[in-house]
């Protein structure tokens, strides 16, 4: 029997030992425009991100963030961050797959819908009903 290797991820060509040793600027030339533009408009933003998140993670407390536009850069990888969806915060764990999008992508902020029962007047039937 061959036992099969499992495929190792790369972004762009590059592995993740390699994508880590970059730079957040740098790294920025890999992704699409749209991100290049936010991660080089918001570099500072970025750097206290990871800069407080290392600092909570050392204490052992968790990171939070209403950041939802926030890119997620190869520095984050293996994090857990609790994101702000509006009510609460929702775990997302980051993984090498979500390097260049937005951490507000994996926070849904609106639930499935899921129908029940109608309600008194809700259909026609309901309706002509006498209601004593």
């Amino acid at each position: 029997m061959v036992e099969l290797e499992k495929k190792q991820f790369t972004f762009k060509g590059m592995k993740v030992d390699e994508l880590l040793s970059l730079d957040t600027r740098e790294f920025a030339k890999f992704i699409k425009s749209r991100e290049r533009r936010s991660i080089l408009r918001n570099f500072d933003v970025i750097e206290k991100f990871l800069a407080r998140a290392k600092k909570r993670v050392e204490k052992g407390k968790q990171i939070k963030t209403h950041l939802r536009d926030l890119i997620i850069v190869p520095k984050m990888i293996g994090m857990n961050i609790l994101v702000h969806s509006g009510k609460e915060f929702t775990p997302v764990r980051v993984t090498e797959e979500m390097i260049g999008h937005r951490l507000g992508e994996f926070a849904l902020t609106r639930k499935q819908v899921k129908h029940g029962a109608p309600g008194i007047g809700a259909t026609k039937s309901s309706a002509a009903a006498s209601v004593k």
